[in-house]
């Protein structure tokens, strides 16, 4: 069931309107600089859907007041669930604001369910979608992120791409020209939009940390999380590091809900927290000696802050960040993850990379690209140059 938060009916026939949709809180790092580079653009108007895919106040409302981005009109509250109950939980309520709000594109950030359930949604009802962070793939079909971000190219009308790897994706598949459109990575804008801020709350002293003298980790995919001998073993290799340097695990829901029966002397020699804030959890990140993670957007991150990073997976979408120098592919072997750790410790933190249009000003592009999509359909709106 759909829940408004506050009143405010179908815009006016005539209004040129964007509906943005987001559930995870990576989606709304990627979201809010777009956002705020369309309040500049006179004549478009955004109208926000929280899918509630994450529902812990760490994981999204908080995050949504740091980012300064507007309320959300929407609220579908879907929750946790399945695959295709998320999905299709999030196509019902999307298509019934798509009808009565009218809009003339969906914009979806991301590859999670929320993102293919309301793309589906939008483009059955003959609406434009926008897919921002397009053209990743990790060639890893057992991963069901990469079966949305495939499906979700697809049929989208406008592809915003963060690095030339992900243009060389597309064409490779036919998809090019006029839909495609290089704009650089929008979640580095809220980084480093948003750095001072995090380093200024107090995070390292509250965890009783110093600069460049602890890890972080994070860990949450199914294939892992999910699978207690996996994750045991994973434990044992970071609880061996905690005597060196403090072991710092913030806990994804999914992850914290498995961890009751798995290792649980390692993980007593760790630091194991709640899900962060998001400021809190850049301010570790920035501060840390090494990271170790098979999220994708701590990789990406991780590149920015010139912060050695080791990714627990056997693949991944953002090659761009190997090739930066920062990022370290090391597979699912809790042996390699241990050599990689040791070697990445022994080494100086590396050079900051210069990573094409992960400038700080990708969310102006991005709104530009837009803003000329929304033209095309409401000719009488002025193009931004």
């Amino acid at each position: 069931m759909v829940h408004p938060l506050r009143d405010g009916g179908p815009p006016s026939s005539r209004e040129p309107t964007v509906l943005a949709v987001a559930g995870a809180r990576p989606n709304f790092v990627k979201l809010a600089p777009i956002l705020h580079g369309l309040a500049e653009i006179s004549g478009v108007a955004a109208r926000v859907v929280h899918t509630g895919q994450h529902y812990d106040r760490a994981m999204s409302e908080s995050l949504i007041e740091q980012l300064g981005i507007p309320v959300p009109d929407y609220h579908l509250g879907i929750g946790s669930g399945s695959h295709a109950v998320q999905t299709g939980a999030v196509m019902v309520g999307v298509e019934r604001i798509v009808e009565a709000d009218r809009p003339d594109a969906v914009i979806v950030p991301g590859d999670v369910n929320s993102t293919v359930g309301a793309a589906l949604a939008a483009a059955k009802l003959g609406v434009p979608v926008v897919h921002v962070e397009s053209g990743l793939r990790s060639g890893d079909w057992t991963m069901p992120e990469e079966i949305n971000r495939v499906v979700t190219d697809r049929i989208s009308s406008l592809l915003l791409c963060h690095c030339q790897d992900a243009v060389d994706n597309l064409a490779a598949e036919g998809i090019e020209g006029e839909r495609v459109a290089l704009v650089g990575n929008t979640m580095i804008d809220s980084l480093l939009d948003l750095l001072p801020a995090a380093n200024a709350t107090g995070a390292l002293e509250r965890y009783g940390l110093e600069q460049g003298r602890y890890v972080l980790v994070t860990l949450h995919r199914p294939a892992l999380v999910d699978h207690p001998g996996r994750l045991g073993a994973v434990l044992e290799v970071l609880a061996d590091l905690a005597p060196s340097l403090p072991v710092v695990f913030p806990l994804h829901p999914r992850t914290k809900a498995r961890l009751d029966a798995v290792a649980p002397a390692a993980l007593r020699r760790l630091i194991a927290t709640d899900p962060l804030e998001y400021l809190e959890f850049v301010a570790l990140e920035a501060s840390a000696r090494l990271v170790v993670t098979d999220s994708g957007g701590v990789q990406e991150e991780t590149s920015a802050l010139a912060v050695r990073c080791l990714t627990y997976r056997n693949n991944t979408e953002r090659p761009v960040t190997i090739a930066a120098g920062t990022n370290r592919l090391v597979g699912v072997n809790p042996d390699a993850l241990a050599s990689a750790a040791a070697e990445s410790l022994a080494q100086p933190a590396p050079a900051a990379p210069r990573i094409p249009l992960w400038d700080g000003n990708a969310g102006q592009r991005a709104a530009a690209a837009i803003s000329d999509l929304v033209s095309a359909v409401n000719p009488g709106l002025p193009r931004v140059a």
